[in-house]
């Protein structure tokens, strides 16, 4: 779990500040190697054109694109939106986009939500450690019954046993990055 919240928070970093100050911090912080083992590892069997899957069956529309034989997954946002009611029974509409959930042994949800104006995620007991990163828009979290606004480059780790709810604010849409164990 520490691996893939560390990983989150790093790939956030490098878009949020450039990818050039999250390689330098990578380099701060010994991570280098940790992060490139994989993309160093020559495994020419995995790679070979019998393993891989042909393009056509990588490309059908609204399919996920998903060569287990280059050890990646890419999803993208249209194909997975879905458009609905705010979770947690909180009032207004908004779109959520649940990335990887079809990704045999994937024990991470990495979802993307978007609350529309007068939108919020209802106030809620937390299970597990939770992340919300924010992307853009504002919003109001509540936190244990305290609240505090929240702005783009902000994140929030909710531990288990706190309650919370986020609340958009604002002109624009509230998106923001939610990262929890399964």
């Amino acid at each position: 779990m520490k691996k893939i919240l560390t990983m989150t928070i790093l790939v956030l970093i490098g878009v949020r500040t450039g990818w050039r100050a999250t390689t330098a911090l990578l380099l701060m912080v010994g991570l280098t190697g940790w992060l490139m083992a994989p993309w160093s590892q020559q495994n020419t069997s995995a790679r070979s054109s019998a393993n891989a899957p042909s393009p056509a069956s990588t490309q059908s529309s609204g399919e996920s694109k998903t060569p287990t034989a280059e050890g990646y997954v890419l999803e993208r946002d249209a194909e997975v939106a879905k458009a609905g009611p705010a979770p947690h029974n909180g009032p207004g509409r908004s779109t959520g986009y649940s990335f990887f959930e079809k990704a045999a042994g994937f024990r991470q949800v990495f979802r993307k939500r978007v609350l529309h104006p007068g939108a919020a995620i209802g106030y809620h007991l937390q299970k597990e450690d939770e992340v919300y990163y924010i992307l853009s828009g504002e919003g109001m979290m509540r936190m244990n019954g305290k609240e505090f606004p929240v702005k783009p480059g902000d994140a929030i780790l909710t531990r288990p046993g706190s309650s919370h709810g986020l609340k958009q604010t604002g002109k624009a849409d509230l998106a923001l990055i939610i990262v929890y164990e399964k």
